[in-house]
């Protein structure tokens, strides 16, 4: 009986002793609220970064330029040790410079479509008949041989479009939320090899199209309409298209509406004659990237570190709006708070803060893999193998990369030690609408890398808003569908949250690290 009342008493005094260590700090987040909701400056960086430096495709020259002047704005708002750090290769990057596309017969229109990233140019304009290309056996090709030279070849079937009754875009509700904070702790998992089920015929479905020479492939947006495109990159005929002298053919999505147009008429027989002229331009000779890096100095926990980033590179069609220009602005916005806070209240942090904007993220979180490469573990792949003395060093790292959306919680990414912290730091900004917080992960973005090499990272749970249905990847991803209020409330969460995990006397709790093959609690 002692030993239990002592226990309990342990346990109380631990639980306090938490509780003191965790306590918000009024002081700093009122100036905190102040700067990120009353004097925002978010949707003006935003703009600069989409208006003015997008698309920010990695490896294109606009790139280059959107992290010249990042670099710029952080220095101008007083950051220290502002640089780039190279990763790679990446290969040979690409820009678009011209495109268009027009059905000449049997009637003519102009045609929404876009080239996927890495296409070719073609020889000025051209023109042809669209023959669409259906087989699932090799047998199925001979029917083609000799039938597609000179041809724009459709690559896909009908799909249906069905009335946005309900609107394209939500926020998440109470039962959403409920479900989050019920959600149970990722299980660790091997990464998996998502191939085709066939590669070997899709092997030779590729080498028969390169074999045929057609004037382009083309596809259909796998989803969304009225305009609406999503579009990537195009696929080479063997290894990568970033690849130097890789054989690639143009490629083009095109609008499902126009795409099943065209469809519908050749089911009828009626021929059609597409022209197109595209002309881009392949760049980034030394094959090499980099990262956006900057610091806010620490003080008597200077060596120990508190990252906050995200991607900063995009798709080419728009202008990487809230994938991820959105993300990026907050978190260059709650560095400029954080910057504000410090003046006003004249107090520093203990620990460094510092940013990173990612380049290569939508390659595969190339950057971020990268970086925690150089500093903090041996990887393979995306797997760490053993980690360095850096990796000791770094408290956290918050990341934000879905969307506009307002932030409603924390993923912990399994990591329930850091729920007792977390709580009180989130329950200051309750009236914000941020109360959530989950066991589970959301995945494909860099807060992985971090947490594959046993740092504590973490994404934030936002509103989905349209993101899927119109803005991700596709052509409709501009400054227009940004939110500002949402992005002022998320720069202000943000900023409170680096700024309490850098006075802590501890480090954000850490998970087990298992090194070798196995994935760290990822998608």
């Amino acid at each position: 009986m002692k030993k239990t009342i002592l226990s309990i008493a342990v346990l109380g005094f631990f639980s306090l002793s938490l509780f003191a260590q965790d306590k918000v700090d009024e002081n700093i987040n009122t100036i905190i609220r102040k700067q990120g909701l009353e004097q925002s400056q978010v949707m003006e960086t935003a703009s600069w970064l989409c208006d003015v430096y997008g698309p920010r495709l990695t490896g294109s020259p606009m790139l280059d330029k959107a992290t010249e002047w990042a670099q710029g704005q952080l220095k101008s708002w007083g950051l220290e040790n502002v640089h780039t750090e190279s990763w790679g290769p990446f290969g040979q990057g690409w820009e678009l410079k011209h495109f268009e596309m027009h059905a000449e017969a049997p009637t003519y229109f102009p045609i929404i479509a876009y080239p996927k990233a890495w296409s070719p140019s073609t020889k000025g304009q051209v023109s042809g008949e669209v023959v669409y290309l259906y087989a699932q056996t090799v047998e199925d090709l001979e029917k083609y041989k000799g039938k597609l030279k000179g041809k724009f070849v459709f690559t896909d079937t009908l799909r249906a479009v069905e009335p946005w009754f309900d609107g394209t875009a939500t926020r998440l509700d109470a039962q959403g939320l409920l479900d989050l904070a019920n959600a149970p702790a990722p299980t660790p998992r091997s990464l998996r090899n998502f191939g085709f089920r066939d590669n070997e015929f899709r092997q030779k479905l590729n080498e028969f199209i390169y074999s045929e020479q057609p004037l382009a492939l083309i596809d259909r947006t796998y989803k969304g309409d009225e305009g609406t495109v999503f579009v990537q990159g195009a696929r080479a005929k063997d290894g990568s298209p970033r690849d130097k002298g890789a054989e690639i053919l143009p490629q083009v999505t095109m609008a499902v509406e126009h795409y099943n147009r065209i469809f519908r008429l050749l089911q009828k027989g009626i021929p059609v004659k597409l022209s197109m002229e595209l002309t881009s331009e392949f760049t980034n000779p030394d094959g090499m990237e980099h990262n956006i890096i900057a610091e806010i100095p620490g003080t008597d926990l200077k060596d120990q570190v508190v990252m906050f980033g995200a991607h900063f590179d995009s798709w080419h069609t728009a202008t990487g709006a809230t994938d991820n220009g959105a993300g990026s602005a907050v978190m260059m916005e709650a560095a400029r708070i954080l910057m504000e806070t410090i003046k006003e209240s004249g107090v520093k942090p203990r620990r460094t803060l510092r940013i990173a904007l990612w380049t290569g993220e939508e390659q595969g979180l190339l950057g971020s893999v990268g970086y925690v490469g150089q500093h903090f573990a041996e990887m393979k792949g995306r797997t760490a193998q053993s980690v360095k003395p850096e990796q000791a060093k770094v408290s956290a790292y918050y990341n934000l990369d879905n969307g506009t959306g307002k932030i409603r919680g924390v993923y912990m990414q399994g990591n329930g030690q850091v729920e007792p912290i977390f709580r009180v730091w989130l329950d200051a900004f309750k009236d914000l609408g941020a109360t959530t917080l989950s066991m589970s992960n959301t995945g494909g973005t860099d807060h992985l890398s971090f947490d594959a090499a046993g740092i504590p990272g973490f994404q934030f749970i936002q509103d989905p808003m349209d993101y899927s249905t119109r803005t991700h990847h596709s052509n409709m991803d501009n400054w227009d569908h940004l939110v500002g209020d949402d992005l002022k409330q998320a720069a202000t969460i943000i900023a409170s949250f680096i700024w309490h995990t850098s006075q802590r006397d501890e480090m954000i709790p850490r998970k087990t690290l298992d090194l070798g093959d196995n994935a760290s609690g990822g998608n």
